[in-house]
This record gives C-alpha cells, structure tokens and sequence, in this order.
C-alpha cells in the first residue's frame, strides 16, 4: 500500500493537481506499478521455492515428487490468491478509486449503512497484521539477497548480516529525506528484474522439460492430500509466493485497475512462473542445487550483477512496503484509529509525499531485531506468511459485504463467488498458524499491539468524549446567556476548534469566564474526516450562520488528505465568509489527563490511553495552524 510518498506516478499526479493537464499515459501507470506494486511477490522466487521444496522433504533428498507437487500448489496459489482474487474481483471493490484494507472496511460500514463492531474489528485486524508484515518483508527480503554472496565465495558468509544491517539501516535513514528523485528508476529497475528472472529460469526450464507437467493441479492436490499434517506444514511455505498480493489492492489508487492487471498479467506473473519452473528443472536435473536454487539458475560470470540487481530489487520491496505502512497510519489517524503523529512533508510540490518519524524508528527497530534473531532468510520465513494470510482473510470477509450488500448481488451468488477464496484463504491461515513457535508468534505479537493499541485509544477517547460532554454547554444555552448578559466586544476573528459543534467549546467558556471578552466575529470549527478517500473542493466547506456573533464552520478532509485548516478557510471566502488571517486568532483547548479508578477502562489501559494522549502531536502543528496565531487554554480531565 501506497500514499504516493515514493510513488513514480506520484509527480505526474502532482503536477496535474497544480493545474497543468498532464495524465500519465497507460504505459507510465503500469511501469510505476511494476516498480510499486509488485516488489514484494517479485523477489519471492529468492526464496519461496526453496523454502517449499525443503520444508515437503522433511529432512530427506528433494524427490521428483516433492519438486512436482510443490511448483504445482505455487503455480494454482498464484492463479487463485492473486490473479483471479485480486486481480480480477477486488480490484473492482474501490472506495472512490482507492483499495487497500481501511478503504475496503469504509466500503463495507457504507453497504451497511452503519457503523458495526465486527467490521470495524475486522477492518482493525487487518490493517494491523499489514503493520506486522511491514517489519518482516524489509528483512527477509534483504537478507535473502544479500546470502547470494555465499555463492560467489564462502569467505562472503560472516559479512551477510552485517551488510544487511548496513543496508537497511540507509534505506531508512533516507526516508526522512524522500525517495522521489529515484522513485522514477524504480519501474525500470523492477522490470530488469523481472525480465533476467525470466530469463535466468528460461535457460533451465530444459534441464528437465519434464518439470511443465506441474501446470496440471492434480499434482498439487495429490501431494497435499497424501502427505495429512506434511502437506498442510508445506502449504504454509507454498504462501510464500504469494506475499505480496495484497498490495495489488492496496495500491489501486495510484495506479488504476487496468494498469495493474495488465503488468501482472503481461510482464509480471509470467516471469515468476518462468522462474520458479526453471528452479524446479534445475534441483530435478542436480538435487544440490536446493542448496539455493534461485542463484543457481544464473551462470557464475552474471552472479554479482544477478546480486546486485535482487539487492536493488529488495529495497525497492522494502521501499514500497514502508511507504505502506506510512499511508496505513496516515489513514489510521485521519479515521481516529490512532492519535496524532508528527507527519513531515518530503517535498515541497509533491504533497503526497510525507515521512512519519515515530513510524520509521519503531519499523527500523523492529527490522533490525528480526534480522539479529533470525539471522538467515530460511529461519525468518518461518514469521513471514501469517500476517499476510490474517490480512487476505479480513480482505475476503469483508469483500464478501462488499459483493452482497453494496453491489446487491444475491447471497447464494455471493456466497459462491467468495466462499471458495475465504476456504483457500483459511487454508493458508491454518497452515501459516502452525509455525507459531517457530517465528510466525513475531507478526501476530506486532499486529496484536496495534490492535490492542487502536481499541484503546478508541475506548479512551470514547470514555474522555462522554466525561467533557457532561460538563459542557450546549450552544443555544450559552446564546441567551450572552442575550441576557453581552461581554465586552473586540475585533477580530476567534476560531474555536471542537470535535462536538453542538456544544460549545471549553476553549471559550475559558474565554469568556477569564479574560470576559468576546470577539466581533466567532467561529465554531470542526474537521471532519469523509469515509471517502478525498473530498472535492466544493464539498470542503460547509458555513452556518448560528447568530449575530458566531457561525459554524465544518471542514471535510478525506482518510488520505492532509488537513489544513488555513487553507480550507480560505475556500470558505468564495462563499461569502470573510476571513483574514492576520486578524485571526484559533483557540485550542489542552487536555492534561489524570488516571480514575472509575474510567471504566483497567487500570493499565487507562495509563496506556493517556501515556498516548500524551504522545500525540500539536494539533497547531497537525492542522497547518500558523503557530503566532494560535492561544491554547489548558485544563484538567480525569478518565
């Protein structure tokens, strides 16, 4: 998933915004979605078939039998997971052109038409465990690059986790400085890779052509079924091959439906499916080979370069991935799933490129940890795969709301349309649980703080709404107060923020009860977040006259835009609504949290909820608020 932070097509975006007409061609979409897109599930063939082929050995030589049964379930995963899941049908579930998990969970709450627990709970699952995802791909992807160079020399052995370190560590270190000045290599370099993989397996395919027969399912069937608990444990490595699919969907919004399909379908499926066939071939003529059968395919005077080239191919993966996990979070907050952070913008022209600090130091840790604990590529798959297989899981529940209630299909053509992708999808589930306590136990321990970290400041938030609602005062009341007993006018604007407009903010009850003044002009202001990915300009501002002094203002920002206060006001001119900011003042209220025994939270959620309050940003800062004109009133709540 993308927020068009390095995205190649997110210049073109940016310059078409800023009102020249360039629309990217066809051909731009779909090679910045090869650079995008399809990192992860491209750099699977470094280690999926290996992986696969050793774990259905249980211990024993590779057999004809296991290459054949393994290449067949990784060639039908990748037609019914991928292509024929989310290729074909979830790529046309979009919540106004955008996919991805929260976009699928908004979709689904709107064909409701209300707001339920087990979707939101769902949805949160989801976008958790893709949290957790993000901190395995980087590492596991780099690593398994970087041990081509035990190939090319033993000496190179003790150097793989230290180089991975290195690298990693660079790649992080350079979000906080953006990657749109290479973010355009990015496809051409993906599609390199894609072709030499192609290439690499093409030149073994004939080492043994017997291998094409594991096109037939049979072979795949055969194999899970006789071989009980094995085949369910090789399954779980199967799914290797496929990690990565989900970001098809999570992309969309950058790249179109079209595009998407048809690099996946042109360029990209096929050169996996040449190259793992070449893997097979070439363990079937020399069984050794399994040692690392991806770097055995490439003649030794191309082993460098082929190194070079999957390295650069894995930061591009791990590029794309934490991007990800920035427009995930940056969603999460619009959405009130998580508070405040400090988002930095990249870049000055491109606003779609943004940093999140406190997101990148935790999925640096993260990665490093995992790197130290695991070491190789083959002890870390055991991790990968669970998180992917929770978020394909949640992807599918969900479609399935989607395709009964939004599109009105009936329920029986519904259930038969996702039934048979919810049973392989759990299938996955149930065979990626297995390796628990081999590593699989990482992801779920990550994605279940953040689910216990997002219900939290839910219910906190919950809770600290319902106690100032108690205390305060309703809009029309404090009206025929000041009727009765006007205060001191001065002139100027007073812009009151508040999340509830129905009431009025303590901000100026604080206003008026110790400076005893009020402004010529107040505004009530509420932002709003839209279940929408954007919000048109003409739907941004929303002006209600409440009386001679005041007037409620409403902003409307979609879960992927950016708030910015002075900005949005002043859209609000064009309706008629004078506003200067230099005469401005914005007034904040400034909560300091005391823990209760009867918040109705346990006690150490309750410390959880406030050591989060207090971690979130400024909102002078989150809103775009010039601070010289902002007055924060504080006070004190218990919850």
């Amino acid at each position: 998933m993308t927020d068009g932070v390095n995205d190649p097509a997110a210049s073109i975006e940016a310059t078409a915004a800023s009102g020249h007409d360039v629309r990217p061609t066809f051909l731009a979409l779909a090679l910045g979605s090869v650079g995008v897109v399809f990192g992860d599930i491209g750099t699977s063939p470094l280690y999926a078939f290996r992986e696969a082929a050793i774990v259905a050995s249980d211990g024993h030589p590779v057999t004809r039998a296991t290459v054949l049964g393994v290449l067949s379930l990784i060639l039908w995963a990748l037609i019914v997971t991928v292509t024929l899941k989310y290729v074909l049908i979830l790529l046309r579930a979009d919540n106004n052109g955008e996919g991805g998990t929260l976009s699928l969970t908004a979709l689904a709450t709107r064909a409701l038409g209300r707001r339920t627990t087990f979707v939101f709970i769902v949805g949160v699952i989801g976008a958790s465990m893709f949290l957790g995802d993000s901190v395995i791909t980087p590492a596991i992807s780099v690593l398994s690059a970087m041990e081509g160079l035990k190939l090319a020399t033993p000496a190179f052995s003790e150097y793989v986790v230290p180089l991975t370190v290195v690298i990693l560590i660079g790649l992080f270190a350079a979000q906080s400085r953006g990657t749109a000045k290479v973010a355009a290599l990015f496809g051409p370099i993906m599609v390199v890779w894609f072709v030499s993989i192609a290439g690499a397996g093409a030149l073994h395919i004939f080492d043994d052509p017997h291998v094409l027969v594991a096109i037939n399912p049979l072979y795949g069937i055969y194999f899970f079924v006789d071989h009980g608990g094995l085949g369910l444990v090789t399954l779980g490595a199967v799914f290797l091959c496929v990690t990565g699919g989900e970001a098809l969907y999570a992309d969309l919004g950058h790249f179109g439906r079209k595009p998407i399909q048809t690099a996946w379908l042109a360029l990209v499926l096929p050169a996996l499916l040449i190259n793992y066939f070449g893997q097979g071939a070439k363990v079937l003529a020399d069984p050794a080979a399994i040692e690392n059968p991806f770097y055995r395919l490439v003649p030794d005077h191309f082993l460098l370069p082929m190194i070079v080239l999957a390295t650069a191919a894995t930061v591009i993966a791990s590029q794309a991935v934490i991007t990800g996990a920035y427009s995930l979070v940056h969603q999460a907050i619009q959405l009130g799933l998580l508070p405040r952070l400090t988002i930095l913008h990249t870049s000055a022209s491109h606003a779609g490129q943004i940093y999140i600090p406190r997101v990148t130091v935790s999925l640096l840790i993260g990665v490093l940890l995992l790197v130290g604990l695991f070491r190789t590529s083959s002890a870390l798959a055991s991790a990968y795969g669970i998180a992917v297989a929770t978020t394909m899981v949640v992807d599918g529940t969900l479609a399935f709301v989607v395709v009964w209630k939004l599109w009105q299909w009936p329920l029986w053509r519904s259930v038969a349309l996702i039934l048979p992708f919810f049973i392989v999808d759990v299938t996955f589930f149930s065979a990626n649980l297995i390796k628990l306590f081999e590593g699989a136990w990482v992801p779920i321990l990550f994605g279940t703080s953040m689910v216990l970290l997002i219900l939290t400041w839910r219910r906190g938030s919950g809770i600290l709404i319902n106690k100032t609602r108690r205390t305060e005062v309703p809009l029309d009341t404090l009206f025929r107060s000041l009727e009765k007993k006007p205060p001191h006018l001065v002139p100027g604007t007073a812009v009151f923020l508040t999340s509830d407009p129905e009431f009025a903010p303590t901000a100026l009850l604080h206003n008026l009860k110790h400076n005893k003044v009020l402004h010529e002009s107040n505004v009530i202001l509420t932002v709003v977040t839209a279940d929408t990915p954007r919000v048109r300009e003409s739907e941004r501002v929303k002006i209600t006259p409440l009386s001679k002094h005041f007037s409620r203002i409403a902003l409307k920002f979609g879960y992927m835009e950016q708030p910015n206060v002075p900005k949005a006001l002043a859209v609000a001119r064009k309706q008629g609504w004078q506003f200067d900011i230099m005469s401005t003042s914005f007034f904040l209220s400034r909560r300091a949290l005391r823990p209760s025994p009867q918040s109705g939270m346990p006690g150490w959620q309750d410390h959880l909820f406030i050591w989060l309050a207090r971690s979130a940003s400024d909102a002078t800062d989150f809103f775009q608020i010039p601070t010289g004109r902002v007055v924060e009133v504080g006070t004190q709540v218990t919850v």
